[in-house]
Formats: structure tokens, C-alpha cells, sequence
């Protein structure tokens, strides 16, 4: 589990997606040669101001967090005051963007192949199809899912071999809010983040 999560979060953070005038699929291709150019050439760590900056910059602004949160928390999301919600939203984009520093560094990529688009110009939500070949391993099928924003594409979903990363941690969140409600699952989150910062 712990890898196939690894895995969706570096196919994720690879599709830095920016102007809404250029395809998506053409933006994830592009973006996803900066990006693990970028690693491979400087020999960026996970720890690395410059990789820091870079995620920043390249990777964090293109994805909607506040959505990809409330889809993994579900039906619960209603049942959380404001505060609760900008708080999950902080503690699972923290969690999901150190999991994903540690896998686009501890994984060299060998090819990304990014399939063309098909879809209407009017079309308010698109998937992406690509596979991601590591140098160490079989090729991943990687299907990203984008909403069209006001700011451009943005990534809500990402799903590696079919398995959807929202999906994923819906159901480890619901069996947490179940058993010790929305409190718990923002302390088990600022829990795992605090281990993961050591």
C-alpha cells in the first residue's frame, strides 16, 4: 500500500499543470520532463531548498488540495466547521506533498509517455492518460483527472493501474472519523506529519 501510494504521488506531482490555454495533456508532458529533468540533472534530495522551491513553484499551485481533501473525506466534509476544514486541508496536503518528495527522489524515471487528449473544448472535466516507466520496475498506467478553474486546469484526482488516490484514503478516513470524528482525523494527520518532519 505504502508503494502504490508513493506511486500516485509522484505521477501526480509530475503534472504541473498552469495555463488554461494550452491542452492538459500537453502540460502534463511538458511539465513532467522539467520536473524529473530537473531532479535527474541537479541530483535534487527531498530535503533541498532548490527542490523545495521547486515544488513550490512548478508542482503545489496546480492542484485544487481543498477538493482532493473533501473527496477523501466524503460525506463527513459537510459535517466539519470551516476551521476543521482549512485544517484537514493543510494536514493532508503536507502529508501528501512529503510522500511525494520522497518518492520523485527516491525514484529515477526512465519514460513518461502521455497520451493525446480526447476531448470537447467545452468539456469542464478531462482525464489524462499516461505511463510512467521507472528505471528499476514495470510501467505504471497513470490517469489524471483535472477540473477547468477560472486559474486554469487543475489535478483532483490521480489514479495509478486504476486505483484512484482519493478513493485510497476515503476509506482509511472514514474508518478514523468513525471511530474518534473529524478531531481524531486531524490529530492522526498532524500525528503522521509530525513523524514524518523527524
Amino acid at each position: 500500500m505504502k508503494h502504490l501510494i508513493h506511486t500516485m504521488l509522484l505521477a501526480a506531482g509530475l503534472a504541473a499543470v498552469a495555463s488554461e490555454t494550452v491542452a492538459p495533456d500537453v502540460m502534463i508532458r511538458k511539465a513532467s520532463e522539467d520536473v524529473v529533468g530537473a531532479v535527474d540533472h541537479d541530483h535534487l534530495s527531498a530535503n533541498d531548498q532548490r527542490f523545495k522551491d521547486m515544488l513550490k513553484a512548478e508542482v503545489l499551485p496546480n492542484f485544487d488540495f481543498n477538493r482532493i481533501t473533501a473527496l477523501a473525506v466524503g460525506h463527513h466534509w459537510r459535517e466539519a466547521s470551516p476551521q476543521q476544514q482549512s485544517t484537514m486541508t493543510h494536514e493532508f496536503e503536507t502529508l501528501l506533498v512529503r510522500a511525494y518528495s520522497s518518492a520523485l527522489t527516491a525514484n529515477k524515471v526512465k519514460t513518461i509517455d502521455v497520451a493525446p487528449l480526447h476531448a470537447g473544448e467545452g468539456d469542464k472535466e478531462v482525464s489524462v492518460k499516461s505511463t510512467v516507466t521507472p528505471e528499476n520496475g514495470r510501467a505504471v498506467a497513470i490517469d489524471y483527472h483535472l477540473e477547468r478553474m477560472p486559474s486554469g486546469w487543475k489535478i483532483y484526482d490521480v489514479a495509478v493501474d486504476g486505483v484512484s488516490l482519493v478513493t485510497n484514503y476515503r476509506t482509511q478516513f472514514d474508518a478514523r472519523i468513525k471511530q474518534g470524528g473529524i478531531d481524531g482525523l486531524i490529530k492522526d494527520l498532524e500525528a503522521r506529519n509530525a513523524q514524518q518532519s523527524k
